[in-house]
């Protein structure tokens, strides 16, 4: 389903720009404490990390659950490029396949208490806007760094589109 499929373009252009602002950040810099809902890069970066592959097992009917949250955090910018570009392409590669009877089929999301049935259609907008609204979330924090916090938007319209979003799928 073609709008699926650019929102997911969108996301994984808007994830690889913002982790390539990061890519200088050390350690501690991407750790050091920020203002914001979970306090740094580090918290935000991995939440949204986390977050993905939740919905994206729900999405593939996985069975992992809730377990995907019992990780350890990725502490440095490298690695967790790698492994949010690893799930940005799971997700492509989901919207890429969907049909119009996928949209409305349920899957279950486990939740604290028990599981819930969701629509596929519904977790994508709601995974996309999670997305969206950290994402704005860490785009402050950057400049908090002192790195000047990249264009994010710039993807679906003609006028503005940087050369980088060419490679995703619109």
């Amino acid at each position: 389903m073609q709008p699926y499929l650019s929102m997911a373009g969108n996301n994984a252009w808007a994830n690889a720009t913002l982790y390539t602002a990061l890519s200088d950040l050390d350690a501690a810099a991407f750790a050091a404490p920020r203002p914001g809902f979970f306090g740094s890069l580090k918290a935000t970066l991995n939440h949204i990390y986390e977050v993905d592959l939740y919905y994206l097992d729900a999405l593939a009917e996985g069975g992992l659950g809730r377990s995907v949250y019992d990780r350890e955090e990725v502490d440095t910018v490298a690695p967790l490029a790698a492994r949010q570009a690893e799930q940005d392409q799971r997700l492509i590669e989901f919207c890429r396949t969907l049909t119009a009877d996928d949209l409305t089929r349920r899957v279950t999301t486990e939740r604290k208490d028990g599981p819930v049935s969701e629509r596929i259609d519904h977790l994508l907008v709601h995974l996309f806007q999670h997305q969206v609204h950290h994402r704005g979330q860490a785009h402050t924090m950057i400049a908090e760094a002192g790195i000047a916090p990249p264009q994010l938007d710039d993807f679906f319209l003609d006028y503005g589109r940087v050369p980088s979003a060419d490679t995703f799928p619109r």
